[in-house]
Parts: C-alpha cells; structure tokens; sequence
C-alpha cells in the first residue's frame, strides 16, 4: 500500500540548475501498537551525493529507511525512490546493508557475495566474477574460498557490504554501516563511499555518530524522535549558530572588557563568545585601544555537533552520545 500526499513533481525531473533527486519522501508516518515511531518525516535526497539520517538509537532511522525501501509500507505519506513509486519495481537499482547483518555461515565468502547480487537479479557466474575481483581489490582475495564462520566479525561484514555493492546499484542504503567495523575498516568504508558518490551512485546512510557525517555528508537529516527537525546541507547546519570566537589576552583586566559581549565566557586563559553581529572589526579595536593585549584570537564555525544540540536539543544530543560508546570514540 503506498499512500500519497498532494501531487508531487517526478523525481529526476528537477528544475533546471537543480539536482534531480534519487530519493523524495514527504509527510511518512509509521506507528507500532498505537505508537508513532516516525512522525512526518520529510527527505529529499539529491542524486549523486552522500546524505546522512543522524539521530540516537531509537529516533526512527532504521524505520524510516525500511518505508523508503519498501520494506515496510508507511500508514500515510508519500515516497519515490528513482523516480518509481513502488521501490520494488527498482530492486535491481538498488543495494541495502540492514543494521541486522547476517550471511549463511557455511558460504564461502566469493558465494556470499554472488548470492546477494542474485537476490538483486545479477547472474550467478557474473556474480561469482565480480565477487573475486572485489574482494581482491579489497584486500580479501585470500578469503575468498573460506566460509564466513571461519571469518572475523568485521571481514564478515566487509564481505556483506561488498555483496549489496556487487549488482552495481545506482542508489545505496546503510543502516549503521560502521558498527562493528575497527578503526581501519571503518576509513576504508568512508573511502568507499566517497568513491561511489564520484561515481554517481547516491549513498544513503544511517548513523548516532556525529564525526561519521561531518566527514563524509553533503546533506543531512537529524532525526529525534520521529521527527526531522532539520533537513538540508551540513554547512547550512552548522551555520544555524554562530561562529564562536576565542580570544586570548594578555591583560587579565582593563576598559577593553566592557567591549566583550555580555555572554562572553572565561575557559581557562580565553574567553569565549558569539561572533558579534557587527563582526570582528570594531572589537579588534576596542581590545587594541583598550591595551588589552590580543595574544590569540580565532574565529571558529561551529561543528555539527554543536548544531545538532541547537537543533535537536540536549536530551537528543545526550542519548547520541551515550549510544555504544565504543563506536563513537573514533
């Protein structure tokens, strides 16, 4: 059942100047047992490009990637995937790597890889092709004979991801594609979807660690409880709070002070505060007349994690934070 809401343009038939979307969702809603576990979220997703859904565990992500998908239908809402309103007329198109990893313990890695391409409609033996090469190319040719139980936790999930990229998709979608990958594994992964991004592949992904999509996004969608409160650019993001600026001195005190901002905050031996809206200038003045002493002064653009607290607020930002700890340390 795919519902819709007004009478949306195609997808793919963008105006001119802009990027056709691979991606287009409006107004989706899904609820569980009287519960609404994804309350209209919005996404437009551009081809091409690398778009992040950040949010903690529990915000809607794996949901709302299941309705885009086709998975699952939403109760109302409207979605369009390459320009098709059914997602699984374009399954052949498209890669997904579920948060639930899971391969037949007694395939060997090369048949693993063929086997999901088939599920896509790719040729076994071209499949079998393809998976030498890719893991060769990859740095797992010598596994390519063993079973997956006789593989790593983190080689297993290298063989599954390789097996959603092998029918070559036009559009990927991870669901917390760096979880259980090591330190190493996890900037191959970033590698590897930059690349496909170059390629023209859009790649979705989900994720609770903020530094996985300030690396990696061209746009992002942060999810909190069901709602997208924020859809669009990660510069647009981070541009939704001011710049800070740290500054240094060598006086401790002086008339200089009254030229600081009333929220200006003293760390250590800076103070710290919001880029005046008059800029920069007429302060470095009144420090400079006042004798203050400038021994440093940095103007710094806030990073997506402070935008995230902005925009999702702290509980959000909180429950992101303490989502599998040993994840989010890198």
């Amino acid at each position: 059942m795919d519902t819709h809401v007004g009478d949306p343009q195609e997808t793919g038939n963008a105006a001119e100047g802009q990027v056709p979307l691979a991606i287009e969702a409006r107004a989706l809603v899904k609820r569980f047992d009287g519960f609404k576990a994804v309350d209209g979220v919005d996404l437009s997703v551009p081809q091409g490009s690398v778009y992040g859904i950040l949010g903690p565990n529990g915000a809607g992500k794996t949901t709302t990637l299941r309705m885009l998908l086709g998975i699952i239908d939403p109760d109302s809402g409207y979605r369009r995937i390459l320009g098709a309103d059914r997602p699984h007329d374009l399954a052949h198109a498209i890669g997904y790597l579920p948060e639930e990893r899971g391969l037949y313990p007694s395939m060997k890695a090369t048949e693993a890889i063929a086997f999901l391409g088939a599920l896509r409609g790719l040729p076994l033996k071209e499949g079998r092709r393809r998976a030498h090469d890719l893991l060769e190319r990859h740095g797992l040719g010598y596994a390519a004979e063993r079973q997956i139980r006789q593989l790593s936790k983190g080689m297993a999930q290298q063989v599954q991801i390789l097996g959603t990229l092998v029918h070559q998709p036009r559009l990927v979608v991870f669901d917390e594609p760096f979880s259980g990958l090591d330190a190493l594994n996890q900037g191959k992964l970033e590698v590897m979807m930059r690349d496909l991004a170059q390629q023209g592949t859009t790649v979705i992904f989900s994720t609770h660690v903020i530094a996985h999509a300030e690396r990696l996004c061209d746009e992002v969608a942060i999810i909190a409880g069901g709602k997208v409160p924020f859809a669009g650019p990660v510069d647009v993001a981070r541009d939704s709070i001011p710049a800070q600026v740290r500054l240094e001195t060598r006086a401790g005190d002086g008339p200089w002070r009254a030229a600081l901002p009333a929220d200006a905050q003293r760390e250590g031996q800076f103070w710290r505060f919001p880029l005046p809206d008059t800029g920069i200038e007429p302060l470095l003045r009144a420090l400079i007349a006042g004798e203050a002493g400038i021994l440093s002064l940095s103007i710094e653009r806030a990073g997506l994690h402070d935008a995230f607290v902005a925009i999702a607020g702290a509980a959000a930002a909180r429950a992101l934070e303490q989502a599998k700890p040993e994840e989010a340390a890198r």
